[in-house]
């Protein structure tokens, strides 16, 4: 493992809601200098095998990760995993699960949206997500949203999700979902670390110190949608914590000239995470 440089511990691909295939990842982030990379797909790791492949190939280390999506207290909380046993059977049903979860929000996001008098037929959507160069793993908002400005609903991609997609919208929908409690419990199991995404974007604290409480083993300090001030206040939370602080683009390429969320390496860490991330030593997770 490389011990000196810069890591981006959350990036999407095409096994997701990414623009861009795995292995084109880690050539963005060789570009950019990076000595490492992680793949951290929605709810699948669908990507973890080609990027891989690429890392071998192009000197750059590919973390392999997941981003699990759960829910508490009404609230969408995302859970990064790295280093699990990812080729593991049990861990492979437990996040086919999930994905069937995804398919259930998204029919009744389509379903409120025809109620809003803005039809979008999943053939839609994936055919959309096929024109990017998504040929499996997890569909999501993005696509829909995607669909959105395509038939010309909306004019931007952050529209689609401030005026129907996002937390406050009016085709938004949540069905019961795994707890962030139990997401933990799942990377535990499968020999992963937990880290809590973007902690920021959930606007309470209390609910993220009891998810620490619970067994979290990091928390993401360093994100494009942090500002200063939320960064050194998750900092000062690791520290207190005594929690591993991550840090990533949470890169999921560029739409009408607008790159979700960052671009790879505009958030990093030092190499030497990794470390902590991946105290068994497993290469290929």
């Amino acid at each position: 493992m490389a011990m000196s440089g810069r890591a981006d511990l959350h990036t999407h691909t095409t096994a997701s809601d990414g623009l861009h295939r795995p292995a084109d990842n880690v050539a963005r982030a060789k570009a950019n200098g990076l000595a490492a990379v992680a793949i951290t797909d929605h709810d699948t790791i669908d990507g973890i095998a080609e990027a891989l492949e690429a890392g071998e190939r192009l000197g750059v280390t590919v973390v392999p990760g997941v981003e699990i999506s759960t829910v508490a207290e009404g609230i969408d909380v995302h859970v990064l995993g790295y280093y699990m046993d990812w080729n593991d059977a049990g861990w492979r049903t437990k996040l086919n699960r999930l994905l069937t979860l995804r398919e259930q929000r998204n029919e009744l996001i389509i379903g409120k949206l025809a109620e809003l008098g803005l039809p979008v037929s999943w053939d839609e959507v994936e055919a959309e997500a096929k024109a990017h160069g998504k040929d499996g793993g997890s569909m999501g908002r993005p696509h829909i949203a995607a669909v959105l400005v395509k038939k010309g609903y909306v004019g931007t991609m952050q529209e689609a999700f401030d005026r129907y997609l996002g937390q406050d919208g009016a085709a938004y929908a949540n069905p019961p979902r795994l707890h962030p409690f139990e997401a933990l419990a799942w990377i535990r199991e499968a020999g992963g670390t937990s880290v809590i995404a973007h902690p920021g974007l959930y606007h309470n604290d209390a609910l993220v110190e009891a998810i620490i409480a619970q067994g979290a083993q990091g928390i993401e300090v360093f994100h494009p949608d942090h500002d200063a001030a939320a960064e050194a206040r998750y900092l000062a939370m690791a520290e207190r914590h005594g929690l591993i602080a991550t840090g990533g683009s949470d890169f999921h390429g560029e739409r009408q000239g607008v790159v979700f969320h960052g671009e790879i390496g505009s958030r990093t860490v030092d190499v030497s995470v990794l470390e902590r991330l991946n105290p068994a030593g497993r290469r290929n997770g």
